[in-house]
């Protein structure tokens, strides 16, 4: 089969969705960018007499962080007028339209519930053979794939960008125990020549490949801090670029990643699923 991805459906407008959306605009994609409709409205929204109903509105959290990401640095998009490849939507009015995608990357909250509640819907939507992957930093793929039909499974894997998806190489693909082989050699290709980035194959095991010793290392460090009687700034200085580390260092960096990629349920999950 000769596969061409031309349309890139996003699913999810974090930092890493928008990044993501940006990057695939950059190499000429099609992309749609989707997040999840507002409960409430603004007092923006109020003051002009907006409802949620107005598209305005349903749109306002994606249009936000998309617009938010291309003013970012170090830039996400190559030219900002290469933007406009990217339409925005939400998930209640625009999900069917991934049916016309040729790759569908979902990267929502890291809570397995809410990401098997978003596969459900997309395995009712998109055509078949469609690639459908995960940006997870560590929940189980095996675990996302329960209850999903045999095609779905079959087109099914984890594709792990890293932060800034335009900048950094690293691209760790995860199968499952149903993925096609086909699937998994066309992905690292494709990321290897349109992509830029160097594809490593990981197994499904907590974290994967860098979390798992980014993790392992991070909390080395923190315990240091107590061990060693440092002060957090302290630590940061020691572990930045002083030994060719980012400026994040330690406990920045873990703040923007966000503490539940190391504390959080993708371990516990996978404990659970070890058990099984």
């Amino acid at each position: 089969m000769i596969r061409r991805i031309k349309k890139v459906a996003v699913l999810g407008s974090g930092v890493m969705g928008s990044g993501i959306a940006c990057h695939f605009a950059n190499i000429g994609a099609e992309v749609l960018l989707i997040d999840i409709v507002p409960r409430e409205l603004n007092d923006k929204e109020k003051a002009a007499g907006l409802t949620l109903d107005d598209k305005v509105v349903r749109n306002r959290i994606v249009n936000d962080s998309l617009k938010a990401a291309l003013k970012s640095k170090p830039s996400p998009i190559y030219k900002q007028s290469f933007a406009k490849r990217i339409t925005t939507g939400n998930f209640d009015d625009d999900l069917p339209k991934i049916k016309d995608y040729d790759w569908v990357i979902e990267v929502v909250v890291e809570r397995l519930d809410i990401k098997q509640s978003v596969f459900e819907k997309v395995d009712n939507y998109r055509k078949p053979g469609t690639i459908v992957t995960t940006n997870t930093s560590g929940i189980s793929v095996e675990a996302m794939i329960e209850g999903r039909s045999d095609d779905f499974q079959k087109h099914f894997c984890g594709t792990h960008f890293f932060n800034p998806p335009r900048y950094l190489q690293l691209f760790e693909i995860i199968p499952t125990s149903k993925t096609d082989p086909a699937v998994l050699d066309f992905l690292s290709e494709y990321a290897g020549r349109f992509l830029g980035k160097t594809p490593v194959l990981a197994k499904n095991t907590p974290a994967f490949i860098a979390n798992r010793i980014g993790t392992f290392s991070i909390m080395d460090l923190l315990n240091n801090v107590k061990n060693l009687d440092f002060t957090i700034p302290e630590l940061d200085k020691l572990t930045g670029p002083i030994i060719g580390r980012a400026k994040s260092a330690t406990f920045r960096t873990a703040d923007v990643v966000g503490l539940d990629r190391y504390v959080g349920p993708c371990s516990r999950q996978h404990q659970r699923n070890d058990q099984r």
